[in-house]
């Protein structure tokens, strides 16, 4: 099956790609690992000039890189701009701070000289979505290729043309050949990559389906890995919550990326005695969304991904409406060209309908009372799944017992659950295991090496 890009907007096909054959497959990881090599054997700031040439490549030509995300999978321009600025921003990160973060460790034993390592594993095989189709990739390889391993990836087959851009930035930027390798293989080819044995490691960002079978293969070869999938995450607001800021950032939560951001707030909790005020005004705001041309600089909200993505979201919501729950605006596929969703905001939903018992990946947001603060997050940890979550209250009690108590990797308070490159990215439950970014990020694909000198 060939990689094809298709427009979201225009619903025209873009451009189309072979997948590789035996040959092709195998010529790619040859050279991953003639690249691991000679990456390896690079110092740190050798590694960092490549990768800071990467960072201004980026910088000098966002627009264009926008442009690419935004007709391969719809998300906004003024979106993807900034998209591409962050990939620049957190690469420029990674490559100041790696080092540090891999320094030799001295422990104190019975011997002269003891410590840990930190020391590159080798080819780590990425397969990556295609909700941001440059940031993904970056999360995942800054630190790691800053740590000495070199990355191949498999990327979603709707944005062959993001895959082919990352491959040639780095390729522009300096990298030996091998360091970022883009590989258009099919699902029946994964064990192949995941099971040869010059493939070190494996990661996976997407659904929790995907997350299993990738999980069996890497264990069956013995291999390490890192799960980043889905997730519900709760929007949580008090009784003491600045009420205005709390729906804008609800609003900007749930529509961000056109709905499709495994962070997205996808699950408003909201106290009884704020109920009320908040659904009123945050009804009103998700009706005001403007929906159109990714393109056009007043749009919002864009197209979703594919059709098969909008027919997805659209049969979740309706077996809801069907269940009894209530749609209080959106909620219904619109007419005309696009695989466009309006903004929707559905209450009442039954415990057992599909909207919440499974992850909406558009701009649809489930609304849920609770009784105070501890039943708010009895609710929002009654999930399996635990990526991110936000509280929304004035006062630090509050924010702290939230803080503790959330079943998440990642919790914000009065700020909307974002990732950034000091801090460490991932989940919980069946939202995975490992981590991205930050030192912890740096640390996943190494080896911890213990040495010891009488």
């Amino acid at each position: 099956m060939p990689f094809v890009a298709v427009n979201p907007y225009t619903e025209e096909e873009i451009s189309r790609h072979d997948a590789f054959d035996a040959a092709r497959l195998e010529a790619a990881l040859a050279g991953a690992a003639e690249g691991f090599r000679a990456w390896r054997a690079s110092s740190f700031a050798e590694r960092a000039e490549v990768m800071n040439r990467v960072a201004e490549l980026l910088e000098a030509e966002y627009p264009v890189a926008a442009e690419l995300m935004t007709s391969e999978m719809g998300k906004t321009f003024s979106a993807a701009k900034g998209e591409a600025m962050k990939c620049a921003l957190t690469i420029r990160y990674m490559a100041e701070h790696v080092e540090s973060m891999l320094l030799p460790e001295s422990l104190a034993t019975a011997g002269s000289r003891s410590g840990v390592r930190y020391e590159p594993l080798g080819a780590v095989f990425a397969i990556m979505p295609w909700n941001f189709p440059l940031w993904q990739v970056v999360r995942m390889a800054a630190g790691t290729l800053m740590a000495g391993n070199v990355v191949a990836f498999k990327h979603a087959p709707n944005v062959p043309g993001c895959a082919l851009y990352l491959e040639d930035l780095f390729a522009r930027a300096g990298a030996p050949r091998g360091v970022v390798t883009n590989l258009f293989v099919e699902l029946d080819q994964v064990p192949t990559v995941i099971a040869d044995d010059r493939v070190a490691a494996v990661t996976i960002t997407g659904s929790e389906r995907a997350g299993r079978a990738v999980a069996q293969l890497a264990g069956a070869s013995l291999k390490k890995c890192v799960l980043e999938l889905g997730g519900a995450d709760p929007f949580i607001v008090t009784g003491s919550a600045d009420l205005g800021l709390a729906v804008a950032s609800a609003v900007s939560a749930r529509v961000q990326n056109n709905g499709q951001a495994c962070i997205a707030a996808k699950r408003f909790i909201v106290v009884r005695e704020r109920a009320a005020e908040f659904l009123d005004a945050f009804v009103e705001a998700m009706g005001a969304v403007a929906m159109g041309d990714p393109m056009d600089a007043s749009t919002t909200l864009g197209p979703l991904v594919s059709r098969a993505q909008r027919d997805l979201l659209a049969a979740q919501v309706s077996s809801s409406l069907e269940r009894g729950a209530r749609a209080l605006v959106g909620g219904a596929v619109p007419a005309g060209r696009g695989f466009f969703y309006p903004a929707t905001v559905l209450v009442d939903v039954p415990a057992d309908a599909r909207a919440a018992t499974e992850e909406l990946f558009g701009p649809v947001a489930v609304v849920l009372v609770a009784a105070d603060l501890e039943d708010a997050v009895a609710v929002a940890n009654a999930t399996p799944w635990g990526l991110g979550a936000s509280v929304w209250s004035s006062d630090p009690d509050e924010v702290d017992r939230a803080i503790e108590t959330l079943e998440v990797g990642m919790v914000f308070a009065n700020a909307v659950v974002a990732s950034m490159p000091e801090l460490p990215f991932g989940g919980t439950k069946r939202s995975g295991f490992g981590r991205e970014l930050s030192v912890l990020g740096a640390r996943e694909f190494v080896n911890a090496k213990s040495f010891y000198v009488a």
